[in-house]
């Protein structure tokens, strides 16, 4: 299920649309709940059903099954994730200041321990969907867009680290920190860790590891 198939299931009859859309928060509320606590392959409709104090008819008028629930989830998250990194990195000019970027995107950045169980499941499943795999390939590559596009409006303005070759390089080696990082927090729990950690990665990724900014520096 895609994301417009997602989406276009709400597009019904302007009277009903502000109740539906209620609902429908309503359920994804709950069913995240759910799915940290129990993993998505042991939630049943009824228990989201439950949670969330609806009917098993209210659930379908919004959603076709748990598949089409469960990626809905997701990508409200990873959208919301998406945005945090591009405003994080929208707010210098031209001139890239690298290491304020970085500890911007570290504080904002969605460092949620349930989510990060949900989004696991989501991975493990998608990984034996071809549908939902390529849904969750876009997703992701959405992050990295963002992550590149503002990378590459500050070469020529700013100094990067030649290792990392082009801005899509740059945005995959980010992407992957970020990841990396998360399946630690898995473990540990440690989000101040976490956070902390990843900002060093990044720092090191996108300069040479210095905390001051490239371009105040000489030689």
């Amino acid at each position: 299920m895609t994301v417009d198939g997602v989406a276009g299931r709400a597009a019904t009859g302007r009277r009903v649309t502000g109740r539906r859309a209620r609902t429908r928060a309503n359920l994804l509320r709950a069913a995240f709940s759910v799915f940290a606590a129990k993993g998505f392959g042991h939630v049943s409709i009824e228990e989201v059903c439950e949670a969330a104090g609806y009917t098993r008819g209210a659930f379908y008028s919004n959603f076709a099954g748990l598949d089409e629930l469960f990626f809905a989830l997701y990508a409200e998250r990873a959208e919301l994730i998406a945005e945090q990194v591009s405003s994080a990195l929208a707010l210098d000019g031209p001139d890239l200041d690298v290491p304020a970027a970085v500890d911007r995107v570290t504080e904002v950045l969605l460092l949620d321990r349930d989510w990060l169980l949900v989004k696991t499941d989501f991975l493990v499943h998608a990984a034996r969907d071809p549908e939902v795999s390529r849904s969750l390939l876009e997703h992701r590559a959405r992050l990295r867009r963002a992550v590149a596009d503002r990378l590459a409006r500050a070469r020529g303005h700013t100094e990067l680290p030649g290792v990392l070759g082009t801005a899509e390089d740059a945005a995959h080696a980010v992407v992957a920190a970020y990841d990396g990082v998360t399946v630690q927090l898995l473990l540990d729990g440690d989000v101040a860790g976490a956070r902390a950690w990843l900002k060093q990665l990044l720092t090191a990724l996108l300069t040479d590891g210095s905390t001051e900014p490239a371009a105040h520096r000489r030689g």
